[in-house]
């Protein structure tokens, strides 16, 4: 583990819901990638001690993390008021952080240009783009009737934009179709061309197939392209893993997409999270695949994927979290939600850096913890 600091800083406010006049705020931000990422190697950890005060606010639930012009941001699914991002200092050394300093947050605001009520929204994903605005998206309330969105703030955390989300992706009356509660608009990605983003599902919809279980099932999940319109275009499916590992018949599962790089034109890294409840080491089993969708159908009119004929994207494993557990603390591979490409190491290769939600400790003691990776 290692040393930890905070400097004092302000406190701001951010929102979004998107339109036709701000084309400008799609346009992606990034540097150059490698077009083919030979292998993944893990580097270093650093952990933020649990229960940290910034600027009046518990840092936690670090649920997704963006690089952009030498910055480095990270929303917090806090579902208490301010609904918030903050900012950092993350530095590394030849082959290890030196250290992460929080030395800003910033509160999202609503519509209206005031904050959010408690348990209103579940943000979940962050991207920063060229136009120096956020686009950032919340799973919404599927049980209390409330619809997921993707919306775009300024850095100050007023209220720009929203997105039209497509009606598969809203909350529906009917139990046999819609997005599963807590399950639905998890990552985002600036797209390769820069031109839109792609937005991608933890779980299945209703009416596209099964949650995962430890058997393999058909359980598709939709990652969506949104245009530089601010409309949702084409879509392809991604097939989910098993559940890992389930400790007993009362344990809780889930296994789902947290988040996507799209590194590539139709090449992405999309990282997959598996949870079970009732283990020491936390439950956690962590991946990243490197998918291809150049060759998956357009599903974006399909109304469910459920017996239907269609080319799923290809996904290929390069890095298990299983493989670095005993380079952890305590051998915790924690709830890691967020990804993005850093800036170049001392040897030239790209930095990736990973973050997890460590839900405030709510169910046990977790890890605000960062991971350091190597794209070769």
């Amino acid at each position: 583990m290692k040393k930890f600091s905070l400097e004092i800083f302000g406190l701001v406010i951010l929102t979004t819901i998107i339109s036709c006049e701000h084309i400008d705020d799609f346009i992606g931000h990034g540097g150059s990638t490698t077009n083919k990422i030979e292998s993944i190697e893990f580097l270093d950890e650093y952990v933020l001690p649990d229960g940290a005060a910034y600027a009046n606010t518990t840092v936690g639930g670090l649920s997704a993390i963006d690089y952009a012009d030498g910055k480095w941001y990270m929303i917090s699914d806090d579902p208490k008021a301010p609904i918030r991002f903050y900012t950092a200092d993350i530095s590394f050394g030849e082959n290890q952080f030196k250290e992460v300093t929080i030395n800003g947050v910033t509160e999202l605001l609503n519509g209206s240009n005031l904050p959010f009520s408690d348990d209103e929204i579940d943000p979940e994903a962050i991207r920063i783009t060229p136009g120096g605005s956020v686009l950032w998206s919340s799973e919404g309330n599927v049980k209390g009737g409330v619809d997921p969105f993707v919306r775009v703030a300024g850095l100050e955390g007023t209220y720009k934009s929203s997105i039209a989300l497509s009606e598969k992706f809203k909350v529906s009356g009917d139990e046999n179709r819609g997005p599963r509660h807590n399950g639905v608009i998890e990552g985002l990605s600036v797209s390769y061309d820069k031109k839109g983003y792609w937005a991608s599902m933890e779980l299945p919809l209703v009416q596209d197939g099964p949650e995962p279980v430890l058997e393999d099932t058909d359980s598709p999940v939709r990652m969506a392209y949104i245009n530089s319109s601010g409309a949702f275009g084409r879509e392809f499916a991604y097939e989910l893993d098993p559940i890992a590992r389930k400790f007993d018949e009362s344990s809780f599962t889930v296994n789902g997409v947290v988040e996507i790089l799209e590194y590539d034109m139709d090449r992405f890294l999309v990282l997959e999270r598996s949870f079970s409840t009732g283990y020491a080491d936390g439950g956690n089993n962590v991946k990243i695949y490197d998918v291809d969708a150049s060759k998956a159908t357009d599903v974006s009119h399909m109304d469910s994927l459920k017996d239907a004929d269609y080319t799923k994207a290809t996904k290929k494993l390069v890095f298990d979290f299983e493989t670095v557990r005993n380079q952890l603390t305590d051998g915790v591979v924690d709830n890691i939600e967020g990804i993005t490409f850093g800036p170049q190491l001392e040897n030239g290769n790209r930095s990736l850096v990973l973050v997890a939600d460590n839900n405030f400790s709510a169910f046990g003691p977790q890890l605000n913890q960062f991971i350091l990776l190597e794209v070769k």
